[in-house]
């Protein structure tokens, strides 16, 4: 019965659609930080080498290397901190954990196999619906002169 509520309150919380995130994508992160009393947005971009938990408890952890430094944010999928994913690239891994990258130094730190540009975002589509309604008015017209 627990597991019941469980999946309801996970159905109703995770509302938001998130793209599929596989270990070894390059993957840009839109969170929001707080600046003051104002929220501003900050892209955090990098590889996700490990996926854990499943659900509403999902969570990925993503690396990149800044000014030579190796930084990684661990980060809950379905956070309201987290505005928008974005799939860059998608990498083919044989690992589930890709904690080797750590020990890397340069170009080799984030390299990894067979690489596909890719883009997936967890937006909405936004659909024009003037343009549907100009191309049936242009069928009338033509209906009409011919």
């Amino acid at each position: 019965m627990d597991a019941n509520i469980t999946k309801k309150l996970e159905e109703d919380y995770c509302n938001v659609k998130r793209p599929e995130i596989m270990v070894g994508d390059n993957v840009k992160l839109h969170m929001k930080i707080k600046d003051g009393d104002k929220y501003r947005i900050q892209i955090f971009e990098g590889v996700v080498i490990s996926i854990k938990g499943s659900g509403i408890n999902k969570n990925i952890v993503v690396r990149k290397i800044s000014n030579g430094v190796g930084v990684e944010k661990i980060v809950p999928l379905y956070a309201p901190v987290l505005d928008k994913v974005e799939v860059v690239k998608r990498g083919s891994v044989r690992r589930s954990k890709l904690y080797y990258l750590r020990g890397r130094v340069g170009k080799k730190a984030l390299k990894i196999n067979n690489i596909q540009d890719i883009y997936l975002t967890d937006e909405k589509e936004e659909v024009k619906e003037e343009v549907a309604e100009d191309s049936g008015d242009a069928k009338i017209e033509e209906e009409q002169q011919g």
